[in-house]
């Protein structure tokens, strides 16, 4: 016990000294934030090809951009794309100008939307807190950045926000437009030098309340009324518990706001609407917004408990944190909070944040595990307040007795990483079959990554196991978190290229290879899947076709027409050129990688067997008469 207290004096001792000099402070919080964004979305960002079928939708689209300087209306394999409105588009294509076009130009825009929004985070949480030192007029530096440093970390390595972080499409940067428009609200609701007397003589609302304007247009500009929609039940539901809605609203000039977000937001807009007219209208708002949260989409239904496996899951492993990070704020007692400065609200606004992205998507019909990840920044805020109270200088951290929840959490992390451990070990057996990656399972078994990212699990269950005993607390969060970074180094990453050798690479090869080979004029064809990635590396746009007897039916009717070029290119798997049942006279194999097999079929030989095979019959009708 002694020297558990005397380790959190000398740490406690280093901050003081650290916090007397603002200069040393900017520079290792600076530090920490490039360490953790480079582990979670720098670190071979760019080395693993683009992963079908939506990031490369995303990047070709992009690449049309860029290539025809058409920067209003979005192309994909010379169709309009519809889905989603340009500020992906343009980022992805302004990082190609400035990258050239490839892998990492394509994620450099969701990579720093992740870590813009983590670093606004860690400033949240350390200018709230200092703003409750000052309040209780003591100076806890060590608990004021350890829990700004961990809150910044848990939001930055999560299985969620590195997922989406590191790929390219348009889920993260609308995320960081909406947890940074949420955050720069709470800054400018809660900073009284700015939102009392100075503000009430301006036009204009404070500076933070502008960058919430802006940003809200930034997220309307990534993915359309959603981008107001999430932001405004925040704001609108946290202010109403507050009975604040009229006060707050005469401070953030909401006319003015209006006028900024429209200013920035309806331009585009409109000259999409011009150029593609009802085409436009009818697909974006009406399939691409309204359909989706009224009825099914592609297929993309779930369960009411959806969202709670997909938080529980992408949240990983501080999830269990999250009924204990609620219950500590006790939310329903209005009147608590009512009497809150309010810089110290943080912990409620963050509540209602994450409660409204998940309420909402939960009503919503079509369902997707990406559409949550707006309230992850809103989970690692909650859970960072947690752990506040349990870091040196706290009133909770030397008590033997924390809050009940607080400890069943603890032992429910020990049995989820135990759990996890177990899954990991056995993930093989747990896969299903990918038929563009058939070896990818015994590949996997074979490299001896489920039993490192088992036993690094096992380790954690044990550690926290431990911890919980001799009650370290400040260690679990850090024994969660260093088991994280150790996974996702020594196992995630090595599965990745392992997967993306066995998925992907095939398709790359065959790309470069079509783009050597492609006549002009010849036709690509794709027979019997979808890979958006041909299209992407190739250059050259494809004709999708699902079914094999559809293709054969599509060959049939190429040969009866006038053709431009000689013959046409067929990618497909090996078992659907089976099933197609193409005589091998007829067509030159021009590569095989993986499961797929690259084609040239020749028209002229497909019409020649026709009178081949009839003196062939003769002779046998007549032996057979």
């Amino acid at each position: 016990m002694r020297m558990k207290l005397s380790i959190f004096h000398t740490v406690d001792r280093w901050f003081n000294k650290i916090a007397q000099r603002p200069s040393l402070v900017v520079t290792l919080s600076t530090l920490w934030l490039m360490l953790i964004g480079w582990i979670g979305y720098g670190w071979n960002l760019g080395s693993v090809g683009l992963v079908d079928e939506t990031e490369p939708l995303f990047a070709e689209a992009s690449r049309q951009m860029f290539v025809t300087g058409d920067w209003i209306t979005p192309f994909f394999n010379g169709v309009t794309r519809f889905d989603k409105p340009a500020l992906i588009y343009w980022c992805q294509a302004i990082a190609y100008s400035i990258l050239g076009v490839n892998e990492w130009a394509v994620r450099l825009p969701s990579a720093i939307a992740a870590i813009a929004v983590i670093s606004l985070a860690f400033y949240t949480v350390q200018w709230h807190l200092a703003k409750e030192d000052l309040a209780a007029k003591v100076e806890r530096p060590t608990r004021r950045y350890l829990t700004a440093a961990i809150a910044a970390a848990v939001m930055a390595l999560n299985p969620e926000m590195i997922v989406w972080g590191r790929t390219g499409v348009s889920d993260m940067l609308l995320t960081g437009c909406i947890a940074s428009s949420l955050l720069c609200f709470f800054l400018g609701y809660a900073d009284k030098e700015e939102s009392g007397e100075k503000v009430s003589h301006s036009l204009l609302p404070n500076k933070w309340h502008l960058a919430c304007y802006v940003l809200i247009a930034g997220a309307i500009l990534t993915k359309g009324p959603v981008g107001i929609v999430l932001p405004g039940i925040v704001i609108l539901a946290f202010l109403l518990y507050l009975g604040k809605l009229g006060e707050v609203l005469r401070e953030m000039r909401p006319l003015i706001g209006l006028l900024i977000i429209l200013a920035l937001s309806v331009p585009w807009y409109a000259l999409v609407i011009w150029h593609n007219g009802w085409n436009y209208i009818n697909s974006f708002f009406g399939y691409h917004n309204i359909d989706r949260f009224t009825e099914v989409v592609n297929g993309h239904s779930a369960p009411w408990y959806f969202y709670f496996l997909v938080v529980l899951l992408g949240f990983a492993p501080y999830s269990v944190y999250l009924p204990a990070a609620f219950a500590r704020l006790k939310f329903w007692q209005r009147s608590q909070w009512l009497v809150q400065e309010r810089s110290q609200q943080l912990g409620l606004f963050a509540c209602i944040w994450f409660l409204g992205v998940f309420g909402f998507f939960t009503i919503a019909v079509t369902k997707l595990p990406s559409y949550v990840l707006p309230l992850m920044p809103a989970a690692a805020i909650l859970v960072a307040l947690l752990w506040s109270d349990y870091f040196p200088g706290s009133f909770v951290s030397s008590s033997r007795s924390p809050h009940k929840l607080f400890w069943a959490s603890g032992w429910a992390n020990v049995v989820f990483l135990s759990t996890l451990s177990v899954a990991i070990f056995q993930i093989a057996q747990l896969l299903g079959s990918d038929q563009a990656a058939p070896n990818f399972r015994q590949t996997l078994q074979n490299s001896g990554l489920t039993e490192l990212g088992g036993s690094i699990w096992l380790l954690g269950a044990m550690s926290v196991a431990f911890l919980l005993i001799t009650r370290r607390w400040p260690g679990i969060i850090a024994a969660n978190l260093l088991g994280f970074v150790a996974f996702l180094i020594v196992v995630l990453m090595p599965a990745m290229f392992l997967m993306d050798q066995e998925r992907q690479m095939p398709l790359r090869e065959i790309s470069a290879i079509v783009a050597q080979v492609k006549q002009p004029n010849e036709e690509l064809v794709m027979v019997g899947f979808k890979k958006p990635t041909v299209v992407f590396y190739s250059h050259q746009q494809v004709n999708f076709i699902k079914l094999t007897s559809d293709a054969i039916v599509y060959l049939q009717n190429k040969i009866n027409m006038p053709v431009k070029a000689p013959s046409l290119i067929i990618l497909a798997e090996h078992k659907n050129l089976v099933k197609m049942d193409l005589p091998p006279d007829n067509y030159e194999n021009l590569a095989s990688k993986g499961a797929y097999q690259l084609i040239r079929v020749s028209f002229k030989k497909m019409k020649q067997p026709k009178q081949d095979i009839s003196f062939i019959l003769q002779p046998r009708d007549t032996q057979m008469l």
